[in-house]
């Protein structure tokens, strides 16, 4: 009985994660309320602050599902790309250009993101918590490019901080650019040549070496 209870309340978890998805897709965050969210689950508020403190903590969960995506890629990658690390970084980009497309929760995820959350009101906190991650972010990435510089693929003297943030501008700056107009162009399509165009700029740029000034 204990089992079943608690698989009801898994599956009643997802519900809601599953309505925050689409109602802040639909209305943008700040004007999505926890009643439309309750309501469009078929669940009471009671249920969803029994899982989630307040809409920032329940949005929090919805952008952590689908980064632990990317998470579980990397791990499959690394078995499957042993000490290519460059490589690991190119197929999880073209997972993120593709998934964009092809998974309709990390569309809509992406939208929410890009077009439709304000960081005002309740939502600041979220604001703090994303410059937090995004600063993080940079760090993986720079681990990422000097893996790929011991293992010979990338120069030795790659200035990895200045490359990692062009590469996160770059892939967040395609994807809300097709996601505003998807008809200006083929995401799915390019992903792979977009990717290996930064790839290449990495590899024989020399505005990204470390001895080139700031002007």
């Amino acid at each position: 009985m204990a089992r079943k209870t608690k698989q009801q309340a898994q599956e009643t978890r997802q519900q809601i994660l599953d309505a925050a998805v689409r109602e802040f897709s639909e209305r943008g965050v700040s004007a999505t309320s926890l009643t439309d969210i309750a309501t469009a689950a078929g669940v009471t508020r009671g249920a969803i602050y029994w899982h989630f403190k307040n809409k920032v903590d329940l949005f929090n969960e919805v952008w952590e599902l689908s980064e632990s995506k990317i998470g579980d890629l990397e791990i499959e990658y690394q078995s499957k790309y042993p000490d290519n690390p460059l490589r690991i970084l190119r197929e999880i980009l073209i997972y993120i250009l593709t998934a964009t497309v092809d998974d309709c929760r990390r569309r809509a995820l992406m939208e929410i993101v890009f077009h439709k959350c304000e960081f005002i009101g309740e939502m600041m906190p979220l604001h703090d918590a994303r410059k937090v991650l995004y600063l993080e972010g940079y760090d993986r990435i720079e681990r990422v490019l000097r893996n790929s510089m011991d293992q010979g693929q990338l120069p030795a003297d790659l200035h990895t901080r200045r490359a990692a943030i062009i590469l996160r501008a770059y892939i967040t700056g395609l994807m809300e650019n097709w996601l505003f107009m998807p008809e200006s162009f083929d995401l799915k399509a390019e992903a792979s040549i977009l990717v290996d165009s930064f790839l290449e700029m990495a590899q024989l740029s020399p505005s990204l070496r470390v001895n080139v000034p700031v002007r």
